[in-house]
């Protein structure tokens, strides 16, 4: 299914993924996902060393929670619901 950003939140500090959403790729290997913990502050955010890319497999790993969501087109945009597995559009 290709890669996607993830932050460190989520793959060094080990929070869940809280907000996701998908936009056009980068490049080729890029499914065009980005997953954030919900707790980063704009400035964290706009670190580039906070974020990497990684297979969509590795970060389901992380949260199994976001597999179900993984097909959804460009443009989808979703947050976990409080004390959850399950995601909501907004």
């Amino acid at each position: 299914m290709g890669a996607g950003l993830a932050t460190d939140h989520i793959m060094v500090e080990g929070f869940l993924v809280g907000y996701m959403y998908r936009e056009e790729p980068d490049g080729p290997t890029d499914s065009g996902w980005r997953f954030l913990s919900g707790h980063e502050t704009q400035e964290y955010a706009d670190v580039a060393d906070n974020w990497a890319f990684y297979d969509l497999n590795t970060i389901a790993n992380y949260d199994r929670a976001v597999i179900p969501y993984l097909g959804m087109k460009i443009g989808a945009e979703l947050e976990r619901i409080s004390g959850t597995n399950e995601f909501q559009c907004v």
